[in-house]
């Protein structure tokens, strides 16, 4: 049985899961973003909840920002993923162009 003070890890761990199912079925951008969505709504659970149970590991800052930035990254690079990306930013046009090729 799981414990009840448990359930801001396992609603996050069913977001991942269930993005990572949706992703498996093909939807490679709906999917990602509910992955990228998981850790976001851990960094809002732990901003907003006293006691969260395993879902805290470090200091609370910590915690929220690590999750912050990793949920963000995630939702980031989904949303500028090739082809036909769902945003453009004018910087990671040709990142793709820059990566193996020395400055000159």
């Amino acid at each position: 049985m799981l414990p009840l003070r448990q359930w801001p890890i396992t609603l996050v761990l069913l977001v991942a899961a269930a993005g990572l199912l949706i992703t498996w079925q093909g939807h490679f951008r709906l999917g990602l973003l509910a992955v990228g969505a998981a850790p976001l709504l851990g960094a809002l659970l732990r901003l907003g909840l006293p006691d969260v149970g395993m879902l805290a590991v470090r200091s609370r800052f910590t915690d929220v920002t690590l999750m912050f930035v990793l949920g963000g990254v995630i939702v980031l690079l989904t949303l500028v993923a090739q082809p036909d990306p769902w945003l453009r930013v004018p910087v990671l046009e040709n990142i793709g162009r820059l990566i193996g090729h020395p400055m000159r």
